[in-house]
């Protein structure tokens, strides 16, 4: 393998993929490392429907409509009490074909992705190992890696992508990363087959439960072959350190007792698998690129998975990314201030999810309360869960929200 590249990246999640084949696609020498050598086991399974742009430019869309992944039309909310709010269809807000997007399989989503970015021309390496991140004062010039081989080499590289997901090499590498103290959030999830579907455009739907004293919340994701993928998040202290001696299952089990309408649509269900458990802290690095380097997807920031918003954040930020990358190479500068044009406009949607994720924690808050007291805000909520996170309407919701929940001020690169 060649050791001098002029873009290497660090994971093949969807930031990472993206990253990859943009910028390969513009003729630059790109090489990314996987760490599994096959893709694994992940949830984030829930797409928002601004990810088709991405897709669009990926070339990927033929692909995705000729797979099994369920069609996403819209999300639902239920409350503690059970009840259920209209659902938010997304082709309300827009009756093209973006309005309609995926459930998927991330191991079969995320292979799709790094299949593209080797046709379009990076090379992949899976089962690759980084070591380190290899820097010359402060400036990053590459990597230090283990191959499948078990050989250790260092790799040259003028620009270093890390997308090595809640890893964060360089983020904590340089600690520059920091939790958010309130969104400390653990997860119990599993897959269940069988579990009831609703008809017709709502069989594909994404449902957020929240059980009856509003502690955690369940989420529903219907999958392909008659799967669904169901998990439970609360704070860590209320979901984990609070049940010492429990296992996953006993946990997942002790909080769908206190959500009737989850327990309705598992009733016929059978477990494919144990629970699993992880911890869903929020947290962002206060830079998102410096002098050789640049942050894509959960090596940046991580939002708490009410929304769905991890793979879009991921796409956005590696297309965004890419285009940043191809300017500086193409002028010989590839400067923290640079690399990191693209930091501002990416940050500012990812402060809308942000905002709302505290909303949907505040315990007397209501969605259905909010809207009737301003209809005219419905437009700027739908495009946030659609992923239009820098439309106009946007703008228009959180001064008003505000006035009904503590929202945090906005986090500043």
């Amino acid at each position: 393998m060649d050791k001098r590249f002029d873009v290497v990246v660090i994971g093949g999640g969807p930031a990472g993929s993206t990253v990859a084949a943009l910028v390969a696609e513009q003729g630059f020498r790109t090489l990314l490392l996987e760490r599994e050598p096959t893709p694994a086991f992940k949830v984030g399974e829930s797409l928002m429907p601004a990810t088709y742009w991405t897709f669009k430019r990926l070339g990927v869309l033929d692909r995705l409509g000729a797979s099994a992944f369920v069609r996403k039309h819209s999300v639902q909310f239920f409350g503690g009490s059970g009840k259920a709010s209209a659902p938010f269809y997304f082709s309300e807000n827009d009756p093209r074909d973006c309005s309609v997007t995926w459930q998927v399989l991330r191991s079969e989503f995320d292979r799709l992705l790094l299949d593209n970015a080797r046709d379009k021309g990076a090379e992949i390496v899976q089962g690759a190992m980084v070591l380190d991140v290899l820097f010359d004062g402060e400036r990053a010039t590459g990597v230090r890696a283990r191959l499948p081989d078990k050989q250790v080499v260092e790799i040259e590289a003028s620009v270093t992508v890390d997308a090595s997901g809640q890893s964060a090499l360089i983020a904590r590498r340089l600690r520059v990363k920091a939790t958010e103290p309130t969104l400390k959030k653990a997860s119990v999830f599993t897959h269940f087959r069988g579990g009831v579907r609703d008809d017709g455009i709502d069989e594909g739907a994404t449902l957020i439960l929240h059980t009856q004293n509003k502690d955690s919340w369940f989420w529903y994701i219907p999958l392909p072959d008659d799967r669904v993928s169901v998990g439970v998040v609360g704070d860590l202290d209320y979901l984990l350190q609070s049940r010492k001696g429990l296992d996953d299952d006993e946990i997942f089990a002790e909080e769908l007792a206190k959500c009737l309408p989850m327990q309705e649509r598992l009733a016929p269900a059978r477990q494919l698998f144990p629970a699993k458990v992880t911890k869903d802290f929020s947290y962002r690095a206060d830079r998102i690129a410096g002098d050789g380097w640049v942050l894509v997807g959960d090596a940046f920031g991580f939002l708490d998975p009410v929304y769905s918003s991890g793979v879009l954040l991921a796409l956005q930020s590696g297309e965004m990314a890419a285009d940043t990358i191809c300017a500086a190479l193409r002028d010989g500068d590839t400067s923290a201030d640079r690399l990191g044009a693209f930091g501002p406009e990416f940050t500012r949607g990812m402060e809308a999810v942000r905002k709302l994720v505290y909303a949907f924690y505040t315990r007397d808050f209501s969605f259905a309360r909010f809207l009737k007291a301003h209809p005219h805000c419905k437009q700027g909520i739908v495009d946030i869960l659609s992923g239009n996170l820098t439309a106009d309407s946007v703008g228009e919701v959180f001064q008003p929200m505000g006035e009904m929940c503590e929202l945090p001020e906005d986090m500043e690169l």
